[in-house]
């Protein structure tokens, strides 16, 4: 699998088989995912992978605090603004109803859609999770090395013919996380990740992306002739790419 491939076939995977994933394939990929892009060289993130019992576990605590109806831990950071503006409101909730309509839960069936959301929790039946926790003195550039080195983590799996779904709903259940890998403090959970083969038979949804105008703008110097008779051309330092 060529890396273009690798990018392009990654998506959240919400349905695993619980065939185990060998750790020698979760140690090359992490050993590999080092080499991710880090400002200074300072590699924040902290990985704790966890499978089998402790995993398990896991599963079984929050879902005790799932079913109890707890509303889960303060929040240590926001997972969106507070008002989403045009296009982001839109785009989030365009992924929202694909992923639904992809369930067969309609718009007014809330306990459905809780129980989806739930999943999460469950992390959608993969044999393995990944937690990354960076310094909480860390900033936004720090944080950008993270999701740098998730990303490259998440093609990578692709590239082993695995499957991911980056999830920051676990930090919902932060202390339970916490409970179980017992991180040092000081470190802030930014993330889970479910790892695993994807199951087939479960139904997907794959969410559109912009086309390349709205998001890239190329500054390449290109002058554009006008034919006699017409108008220059407005200046061409600001053209964006069609998509």
């Amino acid at each position: 699998m060529d890396v273009y491939e690798a990018v392009m076939s990654r998506r959240a995977v919400r349905g695993f088989t619980d065939e185990p994933v060998p750790r020698e394939v979760l140690e090359r990929v992490l050993s590999a995912a080092a080499r991710s892009p880090s400002g200074g060289n300072l590699q924040p993130w902290r990985a704790y992978v966890v499978t089998g019992d402790p995993l398990a576990e896991l599963k079984k605590r929050t879902a005790e605090r799932v079913a109890a109806e707890d509303r889960g831990d303060e929040r240590e950071y926001p997972m969106y603004p507070p008002e989403l503006s045009s296009p982001y409101r839109e785009r989030r909730a365009e992924a929202a109803e694909r992923r639904y309509a992809a369930l067969g839960i309609p718009r007014d069936d809330q306990r459905a859609r809780h129980a989806a959301v739930a999943a999460n929790w469950d992390c959608f039946g993969a044999p393995a999770a990944l937690f990354c926790y960076l310094d909480r003195r860390m900033g936004p550039a720090q944080w950008a090395d993270a999701g740098m080195y998730l990303q490259t983590v998440m093609v990578l799996l692709r590239a082993e013919g695995l499957h991911s779904c980056a999830q920051m709903a676990w930090s919902v259940y932060r202390r339970t996380v916490a409970e179980v890998v017992s991180p040092p403090e000081g470190l802030i959970l930014f993330c889970g990740m479910s790892i695993g083969y994807e199951d087939p038979t479960a139904p997907h949804a794959r969410t559109e992306r912009a086309p390349l105008a709205e998001t890239v703008t190329f500054l390449d110097g290109r002058a554009t002739e006008a034919e006699p008779g017409e108008s220059p051309a407005a200046p061409p330092s600001r053209q964006a790419c069609a998509s």
